[in-house]
């Protein structure tokens, strides 16, 4: 019975490890733009802004506080565009995430998608992924964005997911997720 367990609890830490290193791998690509904000940042971040009584400020600082990570992939590769479609579906297929909500928009789709939290409000993780952008230009450079890959893990707050947005300057179709 022990040795069930272990094989369970080892499987089950070993597929949590593959799922969340499954988009690691873009992290080096010379194609791909990453911003990785780990816990130990987002503490620093919010423990700059406790002093404000800005109202705003103190909605995202109570957001920021539950979050874990936060990692954005961007890219304009076409063919690093389709390995991220085939990791983000692997992904999909092995964690335990829905689909929150999809909009398309001529060619550029947008779909999120979470992992349940504590109640209604509240997720554990949420995924955007966005794609068909190649006519979007980014930027004085003009760079020709064809998909952005957005994962945040914590406790997030779907109803404060607008101050997030704002402040982190953040693609704004993540305000739909909380609605």
């Amino acid at each position: 019975m022990k040795k069930l367990v272990l094989t369970l609890v080892v499987t089950c830490i070993s597929l949590t490890g593959f799922s969340q290193s499954l988009f690691d791998e873009f992290e080096n690509m010379d194609q791909v733009s990453t911003v990785i904000i780990n816990k130990g940042m987002i503490n620093l971040l919010t423990s700059i802004g406790d002093g404000t009584d800005d109202p705003e400020t103190q909605e995202f600082m109570s957001l920021a506080r539950e979050l874990d990570g936060l990692k954005v992939f961007i890219t304009e590769d076409e063919a690093v565009s389709s390995q991220m479609r085939t990791s983000v579906d692997s992904y999909l297929k092995s964690a335990s995430l829905e689909e929150l909500m999809r909009v398309k928009d001529e060619d550029t789709h947008v779909k999120f998608y979470i992992k349940s939290g504590r109640d209604e409000n509240h997720v554990k993780e949420l995924l955007m992924f966005v794609t068909g952008l190649d006519k979007f230009k980014e930027g004085a450079g003009g760079r020709n964005i064809e998909t952005v890959l957005l994962t945040m893990t914590g406790n997030i707050d779907l109803r404060k997911i607008g101050s997030l947005t704002k402040k982190m300057d953040l693609p704004s179709e993540l305000n739909k997720a909380g609605k």
